[in-house]
């Protein structure tokens, strides 16, 4: 019993035995041996293949980005061809218009002109055919006249009957 004290004083867990220490690498080597294996290579894979995710993420993120920026210029670029064609379309609207409201004032003036002339024709027509009309009138009433002054005077005379029957006849050969 003694000795078994012995042995237990001896024993000091700070001081290992030589076997314990190549016991324990040993093991601890084939355990390394058998995680690295099993567990840490699934483990690297997979952080491998994470890491690949990510950069292919962040490269699609660039190339989104870098697109997106192309589509933004591209958009500005067609915004502003949009401006200019709007602001073209409406000169040419406004000259169009302008030009047709020439063309109107042009066709206005020369239907009136036409109107004003036809008017004066007509006017003057009237005009000729009323002043036809008073001497046709007037004549009319002079040879009322005379023809009254000369049934007066012609009624005592024979000789002016003659006259004037003479005068007839050389009228209706003519």
């Amino acid at each position: 019993m003694i000795m078994n004290l012995i042995v237990l004083l001896d024993f000091n867990p700070i001081k290992p035995d030589l076997g314990l220490i190549l016991w324990t690498t040993i093991f601890f080597l084939l355990f390394w041996w058998l995680i690295g294996r099993n567990a840490f290579a699934p483990i690297r894979d997979a952080l491998k293949s994470r890491e690949e995710d990510i950069q292919g993420a962040l490269d699609e993120a660039k190339k989104a980005k870098e697109e997106m920026a192309k589509m933004k210029s591209e958009n500005e670029a067609l915004i502003a061809q949009a401006r200019e064609e709007r602001a073209q379309i409406l000169k040419e609207a406004k000259e169009a218009k302008n030009t047709i409201i020439d063309e109107a004032k042009g066709t206005a003036k020369l239907e009136a002109q036409k109107i004003v002339g036809n008017a004066k024709l007509e006017i003057d027509i009237q005009k000729s055919a009323a002043i036809v009309e008073v001497k046709n009138k007037v004549g009319m009433m002079a040879i009322e006249i005379a023809e009254k002054v000369m049934k007066r005077e012609l009624k005592g005379s024979s000789e002016h009957v003659s006259y004037v029957n003479d005068l007839v006849k050389e009228i209706e050969l003519n």
